[in-house]
């Protein structure tokens, strides 16, 4: 077995334990917050018999490890139960929310590592001087303003003041793509349709970018001191004193030690999108997975809540997964070291 496949199915393992983990705890919490989910889903004026009958279906008079008991065996047949939000099953919202959320997440990532990487990078080569510190400054005000602040400050200049971008939704509604994998930005070029990939691609900028700032400065900053770090190792001053281009020493010889500490941080900004992207969804009204969270939430949808928080935790897990065989692969040494164990 080679060292990749090993470490693989180490962190498998260990991420199905967090989840199972996961489960219980928030199984726990969602059965101590204060309401009566089949009241609040049949609303005030239900009879108590309809709201008794309710409370069986869903075992809510069982004891607590009934109860999980219960959410388990759905769980190992892929039934997360009924949505008192929605009346549908809960794998069934998420099969829908789920996807709008991650093109939201994917492109921000894709803008955090595309802009925080170069402005870490020309930081630390013009070390010292005005571009440093003005990137020091963006990324200062990136990292300390909240997600939702950047929202509503981008939707007032872009999308009022200057009507650039649209303010809200996925597409226009002029456009009818049939929803082959949830992805717009993938159905619109499956159908050939180019005007509606640059309608979603227009859409999904605005509150991809709100999302992605803090990411962007946290990483430019990463880039930047790990960088300044490694310019003062003998190598880098030596392949200086050997006359080699600038370019070249910062992209082949600071860069990739650099990434290597960098990599988890930036991985686990990533994967924190996914649960910091329901204040950005809000403020865009966009449907996807955690609007609909805050929506189950504020109605004490218990099914909804687990599947949601499950989810997220899983999507966060994979990413960390993702981010460790990335490490392994750019620093041999943790690789081999894995293999030894």
């Amino acid at each position: 077995m080679t060292p990749i496949v090993r470490l693989l199915l180490q962190r498998i393992g260990i991420s199905l334990i967090v989840l199972v983990g996961v489960s219980f705890l928030i199984f726990a919490i969602a059965r101590v917050i204060p309401g009566d989910p089949a009241r609040i889903a049949l609303g005030p004026n239900a009879t108590p018999a309809a709201v008794a009958a309710l409370r069986a279906q869903l075992h809510l008079d069982d004891s607590f490890l009934t109860q999980y008991g219960y959410f388990l065996g759905g769980l190992f047949h892929g039934d997360l139960g009924i949505s008192l939000y929605t009346n549908r099953p809960v794998i069934r919202d998420i099969a829908q929310f789920l996807p709008a959320t991650l093109e939201l997440v994917i492109v921000a990532g894709i803008m955090m590592v595309g802009f925080g990487l170069p402005l870490g990078i020309m930081a630390a080569r013009h070390r010292g001087r005005f571009l440093d510190h003005l990137t020091r400054i963006i990324s200062l005000l990136t990292v300390s303003a909240p997600g939702f602040v950047w929202a509503v400050v981008l939707m007032l200049v872009f999308a009022y003041f200057l009507p650039i971008f649209p303010i809200a939704g996925r597409i226009s509604d002029s456009y009818d793509i049939p929803s082959a994998s949830g992805f717009l930005l993938i159905d619109t070029l499956i159908a050939g349709n180019f005007s509606a990939f640059g309608n979603a691609l227009w859409h999904v900028i605005l509150p991809a970018f709100a999302l992605a700032l803090a990411g962007i400065g946290q990483t430019a900053r990463l880039i930047r001191a790990n960088m300044v770090e490694t310019y003062g190792k003998p190598y880098i001053e030596m392949a200086e004193a050997y006359g080699f281009p600038e370019r070249k020493i910062a992209r082949k010889y600071a860069l990739r030690p650099s990434m290597i500490p960098s990599l988890t941080v930036i991985g686990l900004d990533f994967a924190s999108m996914l649960g910091n992207a329901f204040l950005i969804e809000t403020v865009f009204a966009w449907p996807g997975l955690s609007r609909y969270g805050v929506a189950v939430i504020l109605r004490k949808d218990l099914n909804g809540i687990i599947g949601t928080v499950l989810v997220i935790a899983a999507m966060f897990l994979i990413v960390n997964i993702v981010v460790d065989l990335m490490v392994s692969f750019v620093n041999p040494r943790i690789r081999l070291a894995e293999g030894r164990t």
